[in-house]
């Protein structure tokens, strides 16, 4: 298993470091919010932040990524702050991971770690540790060779190696590169395996026609509020990133024939590992099946454009970008200011207040209540054609075997004209079957 990167009986005391360059993305750069970010990221992973170092240069340095004279800055402060632990909000290529820790005599991860460190806390379900271990499993793969460095590797020139150590170093590499790659294959299979019941899952509810509504989000947006407060759940819904990973499914009745699944779904953040997303993608599938998906904005964060780029680009990602959405934005009650965001598919809340759920409901109705009717039939026992019928196509609610087969079922208008068409082929039921 991946060794945990945080050590859990003390607080680590970290340096963040990070690279501003024109030659990289805007999605690769570090800026002072990311380094915000990144440090919320850490007081969630259980550390602290100790200093910061931020260096605009026109390239990354091919072997530290900052330039030398930052990287002395780095092990200067790392020494005066007692820090263990150097933490870069850019992604570092496994020999630059390498060359740090030798420079600057402490561990050293990217963002990408730090995210997979949290992941790993937070994991609960059998299906949320299978994915945080496979992600956590390719993004150890390249870096395998830096764990051997204190075993010489096989020198295919005939140049000498300290006695004792001639050999094993690549071949234990190999050993453990093999290993990996084995465990990567069976979580990988066990993963498909989720799809597949989730799949089987899927088709159930399609049978029965029920919309499902997923929330989607950056992190720390108020998804499990809002799910809490939609469907009455007491899911933990804390201040601090990535508090909720496992996803979360409730009911929501809208109206006596529209009852939805509501699912909470792991939040978004800018940089997320691609093998994360990778990972979690037999959980992630579901946006692209769902029927509506509310995307929660943190309407109080003054950089919420930005989270909702980044939510947009990971919808696309995802394959869900056709999806009906609504823009749900949250804690309206910390907004100054008498106007709020607004329009067709726009709905301003709060939450936690309570403030504009109904109208945030009367939205989901309007989308997803299909005018489906209730209907209560007494069934002679020789009329079982028009019962598999109403099992097969309609959602059956209640059976009571007496003198008829009284039946009560929530029909779509295209099941409903099926029954009238039955009724009308030659068989009237004994007493009068009515609509709610």
């Amino acid at each position: 298993m991946f060794e945990k990167t945080l050590d859990e009986s003390k607080i680590n005391r970290a340096v963040l470091a990070g690279l501003n360059a024109p030659c990289l993305s805007r999605e690769e750069n570090a800026d002072e919010g990311s380094l915000e970010e990144l440090e919320a990221l850490l007081e969630t992973a259980g550390g602290q932040c100790v200093g910061t170092v931020l260096q605009n240069k026109t390239t990354p340095d091919p072997r530290t990524f900052l330039g030398e004279g930052k990287v002395g800055e780095v092990k200067q402060l790392v020494e005066a702050a007692g820090a263990d632990l150097v933490i870069f909000d850019n992604d570092l290529s496994p020999s630059q991971q390498r060359a740090l820790t030798e420079d600057l005599g402490v561990q050293v991860l990217d963002r990408s770690a730090l995210i997979l460190d949290i992941f790993a806390q937070r994991a609960r379900t059998s299906e949320g540790r299978l994915q945080v271990e496979l992600a956590q499993y390719k993004y150890l793969l390249p870096r395998l060779t830096g764990m051997w460095g204190h075993l010489v590797r096989q020198n295919a020139s005939g140049g000498k190696s300290p006695i004792g150590t001639r050999g094993p170093g690549e071949t234990q590499l190999e050993t453990d590169r093999r290993l990996i790659r084995g465990k990567i294959t069976k979580l990988e299979g066990e993963l498909r395996e989720v799809r597949r019941v989730r799949a089987t899952q899927r088709q159930r509810r399609e049978k029965n026609e029920v919309p499902v509504v997923a929330i989607v989000g950056y992190t720390n947006a108020g998804k499990s509020t809002l799910l809490n407060a939609l469907t009455g759940s007491d899911i933990p819904a804390n201040n601090r990133l990535f508090d909720t990973l496992d996803t979360t499914t409730r009911t929501l009745e809208l109206s006596d024939t529209c009852t939805v699944l509501v699912s909470d779904t792991v939040g978004f953040i800018s940089k997320l590992p691609h093998h994360l997303v990778e990972a979690f993608k037999a959980t992630l599938e579901e946006l692209e099946y769902a029927d509506l998906l509310l995307h929660v904005i943190d309407a109080s964060n003054p950089g919420w454009r930005e989270q909702a780029e980044v939510v947009e680009r990971l919808i696309t990602e995802l394959g869900a970008w056709e999806t009906p959405r609504v823009d749900v934005f949250n804690k309206a009650d910390l907004l100054d200011g008498d106007i709020l965001p607004h329009g067709e598919d726009i709905v301003t809340i709060s939450a936690r207040t309570g403030q504009g759920l109904e109208e945030l409901k009367e939205k989901l109705r309007s989308r997803l209540d299909l005018g489906n009717h209730r209907v209560t039939l007494a069934l002679p026992y020789d009329q079982g054609g028009l019962m598999d019928m109403l099992y097969r196509e309609a959602r059956v609610e209640q059976v009571e075997y007496g003198e008829t087969i009284d039946v009560v079922a929530v029909c779509t208008p295209k099941v409903l004209g099926r029954v009238r068409a039955y009724i009308a082929d030659g068989w009237t039921p004994p007493r009068e079957f009515w609509e709610d």
